[in-house]
């Protein structure tokens, strides 16, 4: 007895704490003023973060398909951001802050790895962009996000990766929710007609924004999912379970009518096979460096042959693929390269510090010609910006936005090859081919469309970034045990044996 009533004095300030939270929530309820009932969940994610960043880290990963624009509440809203995951990767970075304040934080091999070299090299171009930028309020918070995007999503997850085992969760955490959002887009779908090509423009809204980013991020789990999946001795009934996941993947990717996405996977499927011969990565990017200087010289007689086709956009799937080629009548693709133009002269105009991050849809419509514009063209900004990841830093950063954009790309695949000829592990070699291939499906949609803005994409790009990073720091060869294998089914194999 003696024992309770001192516990209960020790625990005293507490129980009246909860008493007192009770009251107060009763009272506001009661008098319609809600707030203080997330104050509970917003306890436990400070706790989280203090304690256990890695479970926290899984909680956005799988808040993410699920997130939603703030604008889509409050439509007269000034600002917008993707709730609750926006506000969740802004209080980790504050706490990442805390922590590198606290004590030596980061693993100095982190900071010194090249991957990282070319990520703070972009991220310095972006400041001093930012700074000089013809709106920089705009690109300050542009900057701000990439900071807490890459804070979360590419520092924190290395860590996360020190055990290759958590790299299927990211996968897992990601394909569930998104799993919902593909019965929320099939189930829309439905009742348009489910080979309705305009109803599969906007059936995922408000999850994702538009086809060709669901599609993207479609593209790219389809790989993830496959790599994290494919091991030896499962049962029928979870081959059943995982083939079946797999198909929904793949029906959700073709009903998005995702061009750019279709062909990210076809790319992706023939690099495996390229992989898979063995053939070096040095002879891959000479080929490609090969390859696009032909398509340059050969520019003008290209754009001509193009011209000639004039197969629009269409609900038959094979008409739909070859519109593709179509920039003669095919609106989605006039527009892509009136934005493209836009964008080449914005960057002729100030061609080294360009117009400041995230400033291209403010400024682009002086630049649009009246001939190459579109019945979806517009002046007010509201429609996207410039379809390219590649362009689009070149009107916003100038030349140097662009490379070391395409820094970071080349560094990281080249490193995740040297990683994949270094690993023993089958399925671990698996998992890191599919998680670069996935990358590379992002890549190249990335000529056609940039979402990197959006935490939708941000949190694969840059964790699949991370997983490389992660292996080729902390990876150690030789190990008998199966990196990937849970250790309860690895001690079962065991006792077994």
């Amino acid at each position: 007895m003696l024992e309770l009533i001192r516990q209960y004095r020790a625990n005293l300030g507490v129980v009246l704490l909860v008493l007192a939270y009770i009251v107060s929530n009763m009272i506001f309820t009661f008098k319609g003023i809600y707030f203080l009932n997330v104050l509970p969940v917003v306890v436990f994610i400070v706790y989280l973060a203090f304690v256990r960043l890695d479970i926290l880290y899984f909680i956005i990963i799988a808040s993410t398909p699920l997130s939603i624009p703030l604008i889509e509440f409050y439509r007269s809203s000034p600002i917008d951001f993707y709730i609750p995951t926006e506000p969740l990767l802004f209080g980790v970075m504050i706490i990442v802050i805390f922590k590198l304040a606290k004590k030596n934080f980061i693993d100095r091999r982190i900071i010194s790895h090249p991957v990282s070299l070319a990520i703070l090299f972009n991220l310095l171009w972006l400041l001093f962009t930012s700074i000089t930028s013809t709106m920089p309020l705009v690109s300050f918070k542009f900057l701000l996000a990439r900071i807490w995007f890459l804070t979360t999503f590419y520092l924190v997850a290395i860590y996360i990766f020190r055990d290759p085992r958590n790299i299927p969760k990211l996968v897992w955490a990601y394909t569930i929710p998104l799993l919902v959002v593909i019965a929320y887009a099939i189930n829309r779908h439905l009742a348009w007609g489910l080979f309705d090509k305009q109803a599969a423009h906007t059936v995922m809204n408000p999850f994702y924004r538009d086809h060709t980013s669901y599609g993207a991020i479609l593209a790219m789990v389809l790989f993830a999912y496959a790599g994290v999946n494919l091991k030896k001795g499962q049962s029928f009934l979870r081959k059943t379970a995982i083939w079946s996941v797999f198909t929904i993947l793949f029906i959700a990717l073709i009903l998005s009518y995702t061009r750019a996405a279709w062909i990210s996977v076809i790319c992706g499927l023939m690099i495996i096979g390229f992989t898979m011969a063995k053939i070096k990565f040095k002879y891959l990017a000479i080929a490609g460096i090969v390859i696009l200087g032909v398509l340059f010289n050969n520019r003008y007689s290209i754009v001509h042959k193009l011209e000639k086709n004039k197969q629009d956009s269409s609900t038959n799937i094979a008409e739909h693929f070859q519109s593709v080629t179509n920039i003669a009548t095919d609106e989605s693709n006039l527009e892509r390269l009136n934005r493209w133009a836009a964008a080449i002269r914005m960057f002729k105009e100030r061609p080294v510090f360009g117009f400041g991050p995230g400033t291209y849809m403010f400024n682009y419509a002086p630049y649009q010609l009246s001939y190459q514009k579109t019945n979806i063209s517009t002046n007010f900004g509201d429609l996207g910006n410039a379809h390219s990841e590649y362009i689009g830093p070149l009107a916003e950063a100038g030349i140097l936005g662009s490379l070391s954009f395409i820094l970071i790309a080349v560094v990281s695949i080249y490193i995740g090859y040297k990683v994949y000829n270094r690993i023993k592990e089958r399925q671990l070699r698996i998992v890191l081919l599919t998680s670069m291939v996935a990358l590379i499906t992002y890549l190249i949609h990335g000529f056609l469309n940039n979402f990197l803005d959006t935490d939708k994409a941000s949190s694969l790009f840059w964790g699949f970034i991370a997983i490389i990073v992660s292996l080729d720091i902390y990876y150690k060869p030789g190990k008998k045990r199966n990196l990937l294998q849970s250790q309860e089914d690895q001690n079962k194999k065991e006792t077994v044996k």
